[in-house]
């Protein structure tokens, strides 16, 4: 065998896709792209991801989950938790006692929220009191257009749905940050204190209510524009869910379009490539179930959280149909934890360990375990899995890398996989690498976006 083949057969070197030579395969992801980033715009909350998907579920004949129905297979069926979480399940061929396949990914994003009791004026100056959700640097989130999504409950009990900043000509919001000349105390903050949680107040108006002299009357304006838009008073926000997210629409990023730009990627690239796997998965041999989960960025908590039981339960009722003990399901099960991975950025090359990154337009990254420094936090693939995993990857011609999330002991972090491992299930997590992770404008490579919805179609009909 000659020197050269013999180094083919016995390196390991994921192949870079990103070719021009690769024509086709780059007008697939281009198109792909197109509705993917429409998602994006009608998603920037987890009440929004939801609606946009059952739109999109409903559209490809998925009814409502009724556990009282047997169902049979090739039936379509969708269950939303709460208007925040949603599972879908695709009834396969055979019977549901050999296991079933999940692919969990979670909708939420990184955020601002409002306090309970945000208004509050100041030098003629009205602002929101803010909250932030889940893994931000604040710094980044002053001086960019703003918009505000979200509910509130009336004291009757009516809702209300919020959505300001989006459409051509609405008022945008922003958090204000001091200027250049006047920032010599605050430059000798450390990053992470470039603007504190207290200081990421959003900026809502100047202009007094005309009539009798009243104090805060600035703040009565805002009040009296929100009560003649919507009917709210300032007693609606106690009830109220309301994010502050980037105004900016999803768009294409460099000179060849090759990247999609938006907020919110993390993790809706991996909810929107799976959904579609979903709604195109027709007749499975083993029965699929999808999972979108709220409350990833701040620990799977409440009950829209893959911490709670809401998942387990609905495999349990799909587990009863057959009059099978759940347990028994679970333990022959396989999971994709469907979360994105980080994308080696040569500009900040010392906190990767670059063997063992993810790299752009090399497909899907491959994360056998996450969580932080001692692999605390996660869930640790077996070798069977990942063998499993990458075999079903090869077979579909699906291009894959193995990664990490940085150096060992810069820092890490953590998905849903070990709480669908909880339950007895074989978990791994498969998803896309993204650059400026946790940003307001978070980039990824066409063709890994759809290399991941082909990752989850394999693993749909495997």
């Amino acid at each position: 065998m000659e020197t050269k083949e013999l180094k083919e057969k016995l390196f390991y070197e994921p192949e870079n896709v990103g070719k021009a030579s690769n024509e086709e395969q780059l007008k697939a992801a281009a198109a792909f792209c197109e509705d993917y980033k429409q998602f994006l715009d009608e998603a920037k909350t987890e009440r929004e991801a939801v609606s946009a998907m059952i739109r999109r579920l409903e559209a490809a004949g998925y009814v409502p989950f009724d556990p009282s129905k047997k169902y049979q297979p090739g039936d379509r069926v969708y269950k939303n938790n709460r208007g925040k979480a949603l599972l879908t399940a695709v009834i396969g061929t055979e019977p549901i006692a050999n296991g079933i396949h999940i692919a969990a990914s979670h909708i939420d994003s990184p955020r601002v929220d409002l306090k309970q009791r945000p208004l509050y004026e100041t030098e003629n100056l009205a602002f929101f009191k803010t909250h932030y959700y889940g893994g931000i640097r604040k710094y980044q989130w002053g001086t960019i257009p703003l918009a505000m999504h979200g509910v509130m409950q009336r004291a009757n009990g009516e809702p209300i749905t919020i959505c300001i900043g989006e459409k051509a000509g609405d008022p945008v919001f922003c958090i204000t940050d001091l200027l250049p000349h006047l920032s010599r105390t605050q430059d000798q903050r450390k990053l992470p204190e470039g603007l504190k949680g207290e200081e990421l107040n959003i900026l809502l108006g100047s202009i007094a209510y005309t009539g009798e002299d009243l104090s805060e009357s600035v703040k009565m304006n805002i009040l009296n524009i929100l009560f003649e838009t919507y009917g709210i008073t300032e007693k609606d926000f106690v009830s109220a869910e309301i994010e502050m997210v980037p105004a900016h629409r999803a768009a294409d990023v460099g000179l060849d379009r090759s990247f999609v730009g938006a907020y919110g990627q993390d993790d809706r690239v991996c909810a929107y490539t799976s959904l579609m796997a979903t709604i195109h998965c027709t007749n499975p041999k083993t029965t699929l179930v999808t999972a979108f989960a709220d409350k990833e960025e701040i620990g799977s908590v409440g009950n829209t959280g893959l911490s709670s039981s809401y998942l387990p339960y609905f495999i349990e009722d799909l587990a009863d149909m057959q009059g099978v003990p759940v347990r028994r399901v679970l333990e022959k099960s396989k999971c994709l934890s469907a979360d994105v991975g980080a994308a080696y950025d040569p500009t900040f090359a010392d906190v990767y360990e670059k063997q063992n990154s993810c790299f752009v337009n090399c497909g899907v990254s491959v994360n056998k375990f996450t969580g932080s420094r001692g692999k605390g936090g996660t869930s640790d693939a077996s070798a069977e899995f990942v063998g499993w995993v990458t075999r079903m990857l090869d077979e579909n011609n699906v291009p894959w890398q193995m990664c990490e999330l940085g150096k060992v002991d810069q820092g890490g972090g953590g998905t849903v996989a070990l709480y669908v491992a909880h339950h007895d299930v074989d978990t791994i997590d498969v998803g896309v690498p993204v650059l400026s992770m946790h940003v307001p404008f978070e980039v990824t490579a066409k063709l890994d976006v759809y290399a991941a919805y082909c990752a989850f179609s394999a693993f749909a009909k495997a």
